[in-house]
Order: structure tokens, then sequence, then C-alpha cells
């Protein structure tokens, strides 16, 4: 067989037991971990404006990004007798940095402040989509050290992916399998089912709802949800983005509150794909929602996902999500007693 070309930038490699792509990125390797004299997003440091509140920040050490132009599909090699290849690591890696003050956590930001967050996802989401190449674009946040975030400055990230990444993919088919057979939006039929039984949800809106869903293998996984049929952020009318906006500041803050400590997370907005044609009525029938996955169980008791949870996606949860409920409706109570 002959010897394999290895790319140095960033490239994709397809998995054809899962039919999804994992990204290959060694430039990320020299990326800084948690400095304790330094860091880039703060004013001062020459690489963000001396004053901002939210200012988009393109990645230093991206996963993706449209530098693999320079590879021409041609160049690409076709890997000789295995059912896979490798593809341009083609798309978009930004950090959304939501404040300047190194030490704000999202929940004490003003109002007005969280909602020109949410704006700027709008407004990356239109830019981004009119690249047709790009086919996902996935707000997220890391934050605290037990899901490995390197840098503690407030901030998210954004991915735009050329392939519809694989849980996306799960959740999309589910949801139109859903429709099919059962004529309505699955997310319709969940927000229905807890709003009616009531003991696991946190808080809720005009237009969003916060619960915790009775399949959540966290224990403080929380799901926020849009009460009627909401798409993406292209459809975000401004009663939209401050309803989001409100609906996040409570629920960050509640977090906190759970232990009276920094409560790491993993957030991660999920919306309908762009420039797929195989997704293009997902309007009708997949709902914008945002996953919260948070790895506490305990103050200082990491829930971790180990060998049945990632090598089988058998997932189990350590607590009932009805007691968990409850303790997260008190503590938003208690952090709304202190706004």
């Amino acid at each position: 067989m002959p010897p394999v070309k290895l790319f140095i930038m960033p490239h994709l490699r397809y998995n054809p037991l899962l039919r999804t792509y994992t990204m290959v990125a060694a430039n990320r390797q020299s990326r800084p971990h948690l400095p304790a004299d330094y860091c880039p997003f703060c004013p001062g440091s020459g690489k963000v404006p001396n004053e901002y509140d939210v200012y988009v920040y393109a990645n230093d050490f991206p996963a993706l990004s449209n530098l693999p132009d320079a590879i021409e599909e041609g160049q690409v090699e076709q890997l000789s007798g295995y059912a896979t290849h490798q593809a341009p690591a083609y798309g978009c890696c930004e950090v959304i940095l939501y404040a300047s003050n190194h030490r704000a956590n999202l929940y004490d930001l003003p109002l007005w402040h969280i909602e020109k967050l949410v704006a700027t996802w709008q407004q990356r989401h239109r830019q981004l989509s009119a690249n047709e190449r790009i086919q996902y674009i996935f707000p997220f946040e890391n934050r605290g050290e037990e899901v490995g975030v390197t840098m503690h400055h407030p901030h998210g990230q954004l991915y735009a992916y050329p392939f519809v990444p694989l849980k996306i993919v799960t959740e999309l088919d589910s949801c139109h399998h859903y429709y099919r057979h059962h004529g309505e939006p699955l997310f319709e039929a969940l927000n229905r089912f807890e709003l009616s039984d009531g003991r696991r949800i946190i808080t809720q809106n005009d237009h969003f709802v916060a619960y915790l869903p009775y399949f959540t293998d966290y224990p403080y996984g929380v799901f926020i949800v849009a009460k009627h049929q909401l798409a993406n952020f292209d459809q975000f009318t401004p009663a939209h983005i401050t309803a989001l906006a409100q609906i996040l500041r409570q629920i960050t803050g509640a977090f906190d509150h759970v232990f009276d400590r920094p409560f790491p997370y993993m957030m991660c907005i999920h919306q309908t794909p762009v420039n797929s044609p195989q997704y293009a009525d997902a309007h009708t029938w997949y709902r914008f929602h945002i996953e919260f996955y948070p790895p506490l169980r305990e103050k200082n008791k990491v829930k971790w996902y180990a060998s049945s949870e990632m090598g089988a996606w058998a997932a189990a949860n350590t607590l009932a999500v009805e007691d968990t409920a409850q303790t997260l409706r008190q503590a938003l109570a208690k952090w709304e007693n202190q706004v």
C-alpha cells in the first residue's frame, strides 16, 4: 500500500463506522493553558480593543478555517484500501467574547448586554450561512476547568462546519421520524409533556421554557426550548432575542447558586442546518433549543462520561431530575433575591 501523505494543516478524516468526520487539528496542541499572568482577551493585550462589550475574535488555534482552500480538492488524498477519505477542514472557528471584564459572569451582565450577545450570534449566523460550503453553525460555551477550559475570561465559541455533525443528524432524524408518524414537532410534544407535569420546569417566559428533560443524562442538564416553531437564529425577532437573553441570565445565575461555587457547564446551541437540501423542510419539524451539560453531581464531585457513555452511548444519570429540578428552582429563587 502506498504511504499515506500527512497534512500539517487541519483536515477532516471520515469515520465510516459512524458516517461522520473527525477534525484533525495538530495546531491546537500549542494553545496556551490557563496562563496565570496573561489573558489575550483582556484590554491591553494588543489582541482586542481597549474597550468592548461583545467582541468576535478569530480563533488563534482553529480546527476549521478557510485556509484549507489552499488544498485543492484534487490534492486531497483518497486512502487506498480503506473505506475512508480525507477532506479540507474548511469552515470557521470564532471566539465570542462576552465582556471585557475578566471576572464577569454571564448573569452579572445587564439585560441589554446579553441581548447584544444573542444579536451577535444571530449576525454571525446570517453572515456565515451565506457561504454555501457551510452546512452547520454551532455556537457553544465551555465554562470551567472540569470541561477543559483553557482561558477563564468570559467567552463562548462558534464553529461553522462543512458538514452536519452526527449528534445533530441524529436529533434531526428523530424529529423528522416523529413528525411523520404523529403530525406534530417532537419538541412541541416534549414541551407539552414537561409543562403538563411541571416537576422538571425551572422557568419560562413568553417564548422559551427551561426544564430538565425527564430523559436527560446529566443531573442538572437543563434544556432551553423555544415554545413555538422557531428553527434558527435567522428567524429570531427582537422579542425572541430579549426572551432568550432573560432566560439565559436566569439559568446561569441559578447554576452558580446550586453549590455556591462557579458551576461548570457545556452550553450547546442546536438549530437547523444551512445550505443542506436534505433538511430544507426542517424548519417545520425541528426546533431551536439549547442543551446544557453540567458535569457536577455534587459540589466537588464530577459525573464522568466514561466507557458506557462514550463507548456505547449508553448514558446513566446518577440523580433523579425531579429532585435536581427542585434544587435548581431553589437556586434560581436565591439568585433572584440577590439581584
